[in-house]
């Protein structure tokens, strides 16, 4: 495949004439003879100093900082003047408050500089560290190739993950591997498309698309100054919450014609950028992951595709770690975290067991519930068992009038009460699963009316869900962050303990 330099690359992707080079001379590595003369070819070859290009641009009208491998210097690789020149970038990106979009490529570490060159990641990863501790956006475009140390630092800690079509990707180079094994990689493994599959990257696209999806997901992630206006926006098409069975209600959540969180996002957000699996080698289709916007609030939203569920493929130990990354996101950049809960109950199998599936479903609940960033929680649909309320404990609670939540389905909780599934529909009653019910013991803040069913009215019924959302985000992010905190730790803390007014809840689509 041709191979777009470094510098072609920014020229396309930042706004004309506005990429400005961070670049000082190299510091002196010292190198031998044969060393300095590769060097200096290197240096003729590409018209570059080293093997890294930093600076800053405008792109799409906002000020951000570059950092890009040129793989024609000595194959883009990173020794000690290399790995410095990334970091005095990334260092002054934090200082100066700027988001990083880089661009490596590369064979990894320079072999003519030895461990030294080699422990280069160390400080590349620490600086990239402290500018995400910073709650600063750090992009990255995998090029062909990246590789080695490259791939396994500055390449693989982006908050976003994006990488060139049919790019070879991968942390042991396939010449080092057939040299060593006396055999070939195997073909398709370390592809663009292939870590795709797999959740390491979030998007395989051209470099002439990237600085549209990098200029939207920059939108969102720089927003977390957002400040909501003084009055809240009014609230119209709301509709009564009805008083129905809670059979009912388990029934209609189980339509396959109702709206789910792909549906929600569609009609309800705005620029919209999807993330792929839990950046650790997996994927769930059961799990959403994105950035989005609900009018002018801006928020990571992990949600639970109903329509990516089956009796065949249950939500497993990897959607709930990729939930955990919407959670780490959201905290990284400090953005409100939007949860859907969706879900007819997690696996039962032996996978899930070995997988950790438990251990997944403590962590997310300890995670969520101590997040620094606001946090709402919405009950969509069904809402069965641990990954249900793995994603529930937010500061607050919106729930669809026909969403519940119970520690097993109906039908299982009669097996286990009466020995039979028939008592499904006693049981839903009698243990308190509807959305009212869950309002009058505390849980739920917001109850979200229907016009019978969600299913009858999908558009109408997420765009009365995004204004929810939306206006529950904006109060959230106006509000202290340590007495907010302190407040949803309390109010866990007394769950159970406390019930209101059941009809007052029910009397309004929206209740407090």
């Amino acid at each position: 495949m041709s191979r777009m330099s470094a510098s072609t690359l920014l020229e396309q992707v930042l706004d004309d004439g506005t990429f400005s080079s961070w670049d000082t001379t190299p510091v002196d590595v010292c190198p031998g003879p044969e060393y300095a003369a590769e060097l200096r070819r290197a240096r003729e070859r590409t018209g570059l100093d080293e093997s890294v290009i930093t600076g800053e641009g405008q792109l799409r009208g906002r000020r951000v900082a570059v950092l890009a491998c040129e793989f024609g210097f000595l194959a883009g690789s990173i020794g000690v003047a290399a790995g410095e020149r990334l970091v005095q970038a990334v260092e002054r990106a934090t200082r100066e408050g700027l988001p990083i979009l880089a661009a490596p490529a590369s064979g990894g570490t320079r072999m003519q500089e030895g461990t030294v060159a080699f422990l280069q990641m160390v400080k590349i990863a620490a600086a990239i560290a402290a500018h995400k501790a910073a709650h600063l956006p750090y992009l990255v475009y995998l090029r062909s190739p990246t590789t080695g140390g490259a791939f396994a630092s500055w390449g693989s800690l982006g908050h976003l993950t994006l990488a060139e079509p049919r790019a070879l990707i991968g942390f042991l180079g396939p010449r080092v591997y057939a040299a060593l094994y006396d055999a070939p990689f195997p073909e398709g493994v370390q592809t663009a498309e292939n870590l795709r599959a797999h959740g390491l990257v979030d998007a395989v696209l051209p470099p002439e698309q990237l600085a549209e999806i990098a200029d939207r997901a920059l939108s969102i992630m720089t927003a977390r100054s957002y400040r909501p206006a003084a009055a809240p926006r009014p609230a119209p098409d709301e509709v009564a919450v009805q008083d129905v069975p809670a059979w009912d209600s388990v029934l209609a959540s189980r339509r396959t014609e109702r709206p789910g969180v792909w549906q929600l996002l569609q009609i309800a957000a705005t620029d919209v950028v999807p993330l792929t699996g839990t950046g650790q080698g997996e994927v769930d289709p059961g799990v959403v992951l994105a950035l989005a916007r609900f009018d002018d609030v801006p928020c990571v939203l992990l949600g639970q595709d109903r329509r990516g569920q089956s009796a065949e493929h249950s939500l497993g130990p990897a959607a709930l770690r990729a939930a955990r990354r919407g959670m780490r996101l959201a905290a990284e950049l400090g953005l409100p975290l939007v949860t859907v809960i969706d879900t007819a109950g997690a696996a039962l199998s032996q996978q899930a067991e070995e997988g950790g599936l438990a251990g997944e479903i403590a962590r997310c609940l300890a995670e969520l519930v101590t997040l620094q960033a606001p946090t709402v929680s919405l009950l969509l649909g069904q809402g069965t068992g641990g990954a249900a309320l793995a994603l529930l404990p937010a500061d607050r609670v919106l729930a669809a009038q026909h969403g519940w939540l119970s520690p097993l389905p109906p039908e299982g909780a009669s097996a286990i009460v009466h020995r039979d599934v028939s008592h499904a529909p006693e049981m839903a009653a009698a243990q308190g699963i509807r959305s009212t019910d869950l309002a009058a013991t505390g849980l739920v803040d917001v109850v979200i009316g229907e016009r019978c069913d969600a299913a009858d009215e999908p558009v109408a019924f997420c765009r009365r869900v995004g204004r929810a959302v939306q206006r529950e985000l904006a109060q959230l992010m106006a509000e202290d962050p340590g007495q907010r905190t302190a407040r949803r730790l309390q109010r866990y803390r007394r769950i159970g303990l406390e019930r209101r007014s059941a009809r007052a809840i029910a009397a309004t689509g929206i209740s407090t």
